[in-house]
């Protein structure tokens, strides 16, 4: 049997294409395979729970593409919450081996208001649908969480937003900007070792 396969999960108005760099640095390291979907819309009209369906599907397609009874999934941004959704909403817990959050707007960004689209307003502080996910008293049953953000984030305002109750393990990393953590060698390095271990 192969290793456990890993599915990424891109953030608003990027593509599966975004997350070349980050598949790349993490089969260089011995993770694999791994496979990148696209989310669509990825513009923020859809509800973030309409978008955790086609994770869940994403997830058992290559689960079964790999004879494998779990996957790990690694979500960025916009993807964090979408892949939290799916765990938490939609049979993640039994599918799931690790759940790897970057920069995900986990408890709101200030930066959703902008947009008044479904899935923004999901997103924003405060909103109903944060709330039910918080409320949830075992949020990961067996999944390992983990997390990575950037305190220099302009994205995900405040930057702590990424943090979740119940993680394993988190990492803050100096990096300077969002969307350098699906870049940056060293958080490469620190996903493949979360993943390899």
């Amino acid at each position: 049997m192969s290793a456990v396969p890993v599915l990424l999960v891109h953030g608003i108005w990027d593509r599966a294409a975004d997350l070349d760099v980050l598949q790349r640095g993490l089969e260089r390291r011995g993770v694999g395979p791994v496979r990148a979907m696209d989310l669509v819309p990825n513009d923020g009209r859809a509800p973030i729970l309409a978008l955790a369906d086609q994770v869940a599907a994403g997830a058992e397609q290559l689960a079964r593409a790999h004879g494998h009874d779990r996957v790990d999934v690694v979500g960025f941004s916009m993807g964090a919450l979408v892949t939290r959704t799916y765990v938490q909403r939609l049979g993640g817990k039994s599918r799931v081996r690790r759940f790897v959050s970057i920069s995900g707007p986990h408890r709101g960004t200030a930066t959703a208001f902008a947009l008044p689209f479904a899935g923004t307003r999901d997103m924003r502080p405060g909103s109903a649908f944060l709330a039910q996910l918080e409320s949830d008293t075992d949020p990961w049953g067996d999944v390992e969480v983990h997390v990575l953000y950037t305190p220099f984030d302009l994205m995900i305002v405040p930057a702590t937003s990424s943090r979740l109750r119940g993680a394993r393990s988190e990492t803050a990393m100096n990096v300077a900007l969002h969307r350098w953590m699906i870049e940056d060698e060293r958080a490469i390095a620190k996903i493949a070792s979360i993943l390899r271990a």
